[in-house]
């Protein structure tokens, strides 16, 4: 693996941390407001939850491949912080 690959995918993964961060804090606060739309709070906390185990998979997949790939899994470093 080269640094630069390294650095790009904790880019992503910072971003798509602050990213579900953010999602989580708009559906905290729709669920507090008095007369929220119930339809969009449902609807944003099934995009939320979407998104959360979407980014899950594919920064599952941008690690290994970070990683070069390697023939197993077992060769991935759990704790990968720059």
């Amino acid at each position: 693996m080269t640094e630069q690959i390294m650095q790009a995918y904790l880019n992503v993964e910072k971003a798509m941390e602050s990213y579900n961060d953010v999602l989580n804090e708009y559906v905290r606060k729709l669920h507090e407001t008095d007369g929220s739309d119930s339809t969009k709070l449902a609807r944003m906390k099934a995009g939320t939850k979407a998104m959360r185990d979407s980014s899950g998979i594919y920064l599952s997949y941008a690690k290994f491949v970070a990683y070069g790939m390697p023939e197993s899994e077992d060769l991935i470093e759990d704790d990968i912080q720059a």
